[in-house]
């Protein structure tokens, strides 16, 4: 049965699946502490996250995303190499906030584009590095407009 989504205009196609009683309590639980209209609205948000964090898989794909690191800002040198990396993907990583928290922990998040494939490698390094409590890199198929439009090389050579 085919609908339109209250909230758009995108058709709706309506499916049924089975769920163990247990996995469909704890569902229930979901959509009623976050507040979704609906197992429907929950199930849909839900799977379109999954197929987006599977889209970084592609390889080549340019994405867009995060890379979120917790870690010790009091570990020796830690700092300077997160530094250091990110000034060596400066094609990759567009800007990085960094909040200093209690007991001399730091969160600094990275946002990033690029090849899925390279941007998860650049995550990795990051991640493994002495001192770092947690790691994760979230990419979406998507583009950040350009800043500044690239200049016209070939009106500069025909000059």
């Amino acid at each position: 049965m085919r609908g339109k989504d209250s909230e758009s205009t995108r058709p709706l196609t309506r499916i049924s699946m089975s769920l163990p009683e247990e996995l469909l309590i704890e569902l229930d639980k979901v959509v009623a502490q976050r507040g979704f209209p609906s197992r429907s609205h929950a199930i849909a948000l839900m799977l379109s996250q999954y197929l987006v964090e599977n889209q970084g898989g592609l390889g080549e794909q340019v994405m867009v995303g995060t890379i979120t690191l917790f870690y010790y800002n009091n570990i020796f040198d830690l700092q300077r190499q997160l530094a250091e990396l990110e000034y060596k993907y400066i094609d990759e990583v567009i800007s990085s906030l960094h909040v200093q928290l209690v007991r001399n922990q730091t969160l600094e998040v990275i946002l990033v584009q690029g090849p899925a494939q390279k941007l998860q490698s650049i995550a990795d390094e990051m991640m493994t590095l002495r001192g770092v409590i947690y790691g994760r890199v979230q990419l979406v198929a998507s583009l950040i407009p350009p800043l500044h439009p690239l200049p016209d090389r070939s009106a500069a050579g025909a000059a």
